[in-house]
């Protein structure tokens, strides 16, 4: 089964904390949840540790036997064991990660896709599947309609009270949730099978990959997908940091990070 990568740091200086990989028959794609700079994550490793080793512990996991959702609890729980001596995984802001996962069987697609990071899947004839996971979202614009508090005081506090809403309401009922210390997340991924006779391709994308459709509006899920066709993964991750350099402060199209960790995980059926 023919996979294609390609994956590139927001910032050359740090750590990726992205992760994807693939076996003969499954393949994951995680992106890790980074702390804001004046919060203590309670973790002495780092977001690209733990991102790192779930994905390769979830990849492990994944084998015809076992529900997807399982594997994903079974790969929480090797991960927080191995650091929840040294670490504090009970904070809220402790590191975490978007999670996509598929699985080939011999008719199916099996798929899991737990927050903001994408799947599209394909179809030989008309507009393609995107599946993602859009509680975080749906969150966003709740609390945006929400007035500030009264002692919220100026613009920086008032970010920071917003993210605060943000993370007090990951890993809870009626917040979103992300795959770190708590293996109940997994029970809240969206799965689903397609058939594979359906299918003409199936990519991974971290949301610092899908920008170009999702920030910057320049362009469509379809024409992404005719990119990804014709030129692979490393054009489309590349016109997305042209995106971003037209935009280096961020005014025009506000984002959390000016240029993020990005992306692609590809799967074309054997011809």
């Amino acid at each position: 089964m023919p996979f294609t990568l390609a994956t590139e740091p927001g910032d050359p200086e740090c750590p990726n904390e992205d992760f994807a990989a693939a076996g003969a028959d499954c393949a994951v794609l995680l992106d890790g949840a980074t702390a804001q700079p004046w919060e203590q994550d309670g973790c002495v490793h780092g977001v690209a540790w733990v991102t790192r080793r779930l994905g390769g512990a979830l990849l492990a996991h994944i084998t015809p036997q076992v529900a997807l959702r399982d594997a994903l609890a079974a790969a929480i729980t090797d991960t927080a064991r191995l650091h929840a001596e040294a670490c504090d995984l009970s904070r809220q802001q402790s590191p975490s990660a978007t999670v996509v996962a598929i699985r080939l069987t011999a008719t199916e697609l099996d798929y899991l896709v737990l927050a903001d990071s994408v799947l599209a899947v394909e179809a030989h004839t008309g507009p393609a599947r995107i599946i993602t996971d859009t509680r975080l979202d749906d969150l966003r614009a709740r609390l945006e309609h929400r007035p500030p508090p009264n002692d919220s005081g100026g613009c920086v506090e008032q970010d920071r009270a917003r993210h605060k809403a943000l993370r007090d309401h990951r890993n809870t009922t009626g917040g979103f949730w992300t795959a770190g210390a708590d293996p109940r997340a997994a029970e809240e991924a969206l799965t689903g099978a397609i058939p594979l006779s359906e299918i003409a391709a199936a990519t991974l994308l971290t949301d610092g990959a899908t920008r170009l459709v999702e920030v910057f509006k320049q362009t469509t899920w379809q024409a992404t997908l005719e990119t990804l066709h014709a030129h692979g993964p490393r054009t489309v991750i590349e016109q997305v940091r042209d995106a971003e350099k037209q935009d280096p402060d961020q005014q025009a199209y506000p984002r959390g990070k000016a240029c993020d960790d990005a992306t692609i995980l590809r799967w074309t059926p054997d011809k």
